[in-house]
């Protein structure tokens, strides 16, 4: 079989490519465009970890090629130093340091004088974790805890307010991880990000297929209170299951004022175990704590209507192929994606086990919250319902 000449690729097919990646295509897609295989635009994606390199350019104030030209011209027609800077309106110092620093008058190149420019130009402004290592140290320890970067940035900025040094951007950590050149944190700490892979994804990359079935008196989320929408009191909840391998699976409820997290544990994803997991889960709290429950068109809520019987809470369902609208419900079985990775068996883990992953994640701050946990805010709730 005959192989494929190498391909270098412009600076116009390289744009492309990250703005694709930019858009959530994965690299098998944009490889198509090129009709090459994924690795040969992974090369070059993985050069800065998956984030897009700031675009170089030139300051107005330094020499321009035209200008070195004339430089080049003005030299060989062995004019002076002040005469080319008086053509060019420039500092005859400005002339001699550009001639000196390229050979000298009998050396000096034009195209070979502009070229050393743009190089010796490349000067990368150090990082800031790389300048200030106590603030590294803050940021790993928090990693090895598993929190994520946006927690770690508000977590700083709420702690030591007024003091820039210990402070840093969730997207400077990012770039940190996953640029390794920048040497400031270890690359082993990827590991703690609740998304383990060698470059960062665009935050419109999805995998996600949902596979709906027909549920019997569904209520739709249109007809939900408006009170649940905007997130006004506590006691709204949403559900959904979570799948791992050999056909496992655990239930995931999120409190949608508190984002407050509960795990149920299930020997079986039919309706009926689903339901009487859920229906015990649901005595465990006040009413108050429980008022209704949105869901997707999933089949193991086919019962729902008993579910609705025994505890006196609503069931409200998504639109087809709308999982956004249980968004923290999504956000959530996303973060849990660090305690069980896809197709981890999920069927050995015991409830007391469950409920240990979700105090640790109730234990994490959120952005949504001002930076306070969501174990803070539920238990406030119970507090003032107690």
């Amino acid at each position: 079989m005959s192989q494929r000449p190498a391909i270098h690729y412009t600076d116009t097919q390289i744009g492309l490519m990250w703005d694709r990646w930019q858009r959530g295509e994965s690299l098998h897609q944009i490889a198509r465009l090129f009709d090459r295989h994924h690795s040969s635009v992974r090369r070059i994606l993985a050069e800065t970890g998956g984030i897009r390199p700031t675009r170089r350019h030139r300051s107005d104030r330094v020499l321009t090629l035209g200008e070195r030209e004339e430089i080049s011209r003005a030299l060989i027609a062995g004019q002076s130093i002040r005469c080319v800077a008086a053509q060019l309106r420039r500092a005859p110092s400005t002339i001699s340091r550009e001639i000196q620093r390229n050979g000298g008058s009998d050396r000096y190149r034009a195209n070979c004088a502009d070229q050393c420019a743009w190089d010796r130009a490349r000067r990368p402004k150090p990082c800031k974790l790389a300048r200030h290592r106590v603030l590294a140290r803050l940021v790993a320890a928090k990693l090895q805890q598993q929190w994520a970067p946006e927690q770690i940035a508000g977590w700083l900025k709420r702690t030591y307010p007024g003091n820039e040094a210990l402070q840093v951007s969730h997207e400077t950590i990012y770039r940190s991880l996953f640029i390794q050149t920048r040497g400031a944190l270890k690359k082993e700490l990827l590991a703690q990000l609740r998304r383990t892979r060698a470059m960062r994804r665009s935050r419109h990359h999805t995998q996600k297929g949902d596979d709906h079935a027909q549920i019997t008196g569904a209520i739709s989320i249109r007809e939900r209170p408006a009170d649940v929408e905007d997130r006004a009191v506590p006691g709204h909840w949403e559900g959904d299951l979570l799948f791992g391998g050999r056909n496992s699976q655990i239930a995931t409820l999120v409190e949608r004022w508190s984002r407050y997290v509960v795990l149920v544990k299930l020997d079986n994803r039919d309706s009926e175990t689903v339901v009487n997991a859920l229906i015990k889960q649901a005595d465990k709290l006040p009413r108050e704590l429980y008022r209704s429950l949105t869901w997707d068109l999933g089949s193991e809520m086919a019962q729902h209507h008993r579910f609705t019987l025994a505890t006196d809470i609503k069931v409200y369902f998504c639109d087809p192929y709308n999982p956004w609208q249980r968004g923290s419900n999504e956000n959530t079985n996303g973060l849990l994606r660090q305690y069980f990775p896809k197709g981890m068996d999920l069927s050995g883990f015991t409830q007391a086990q469950l409920d240990a992953v979700a105090r640790r994640l109730n234990g994490r701050p959120r952005k949504t919250l001002n930076y306070e946990t969501p174990a803070e805010r539920f238990h406030q709730t119970v507090a003032t319902t107690g």
